[in-house]
């Protein structure tokens, strides 16, 4: 991280700031609702990250997807595109809950059923950690993932996230109880990743 010392530098900052490798975050333009509506009705994809199964209509699906990448309060939330030209819309992410006092955000990730397993979502959640702890000042960040879903638990330990703990038998699905496991990075950890990448 280099100190901004003149407009060069800040444009540089801004220009890769919401960039990784493969994806890069961006607000939400209203042509994205009805791909990100539909991901959130997906029964399949709701069935890994809640506990539970109720698909809301489209007109509430797009409705706070809308409120979640308003980005006009504390929580953050963005469409993630492929860099590829044209770009792809492969899912959206949000970093809520984040407070002055204890600095302390909770991340979620959404990824369109048919590019799972591309390595977008962990390039996803390395740029909003990046984002969070470089231009936000947050301290830590969490999650929590249901232990049924192993893509989300690859590309959070990818991503330097750890296990810190699980809520036994949280989750109830097709009869049965399940853990959720709750993960964090802290942001010297984070700090300490990227001097040696």
């Amino acid at each position: 991280m280099a100190e901004l010392s003149d407009g060069a530098d800040a444009f540089s900052y801004g220009d890769s700031i919401l960039v990784g490798s493969q994806v890069r975050l961006r607000g939400l333009r209203d042509g994205d609702l009805p791909t990100l509506a539909r991901l959130e009705m997906d029964p399949v994809l709701m069935a890994t990250m809640s506990n539970w199964i109720v698909p809301p209509s489209e007109a509430a699906a797009k409705e706070r997807i809308a409120a979640w990448c308003a980005n006009d309060k504390e929580d953050l939330g963005l469409a993630i595109e492929t860099i590829d030209d044209p770009p792809i819309l492969v899912g959206h992410i949000e970093l809520s809950g984040a407070r002055p006092k204890d600095r302390c955000g909770t991340i979620g990730v959404a990824l369109c059923r048919d590019q799972i397993g591309r390595g977008y979502g962990t390039d996803a959640i390395r740029v909003i950690v990046d984002y969070a702890f470089r231009e936000m000042g947050l301290h830590h960040i969490q999650l929590s993932v249901a232990p049924f879903n192993p893509a989300g638990l690859r590309a959070y330990r990818k991503a330097g996230f750890v296990e810190e703990g699980r809520r036994r038998e949280a989750v109830w699905h097709d009869g049965k109880w399940y853990d959720e496991v709750l993960m964090s990075i802290i942001d010297h950890e984070w700090a300490e990743r990227r001097s040696t990448a």
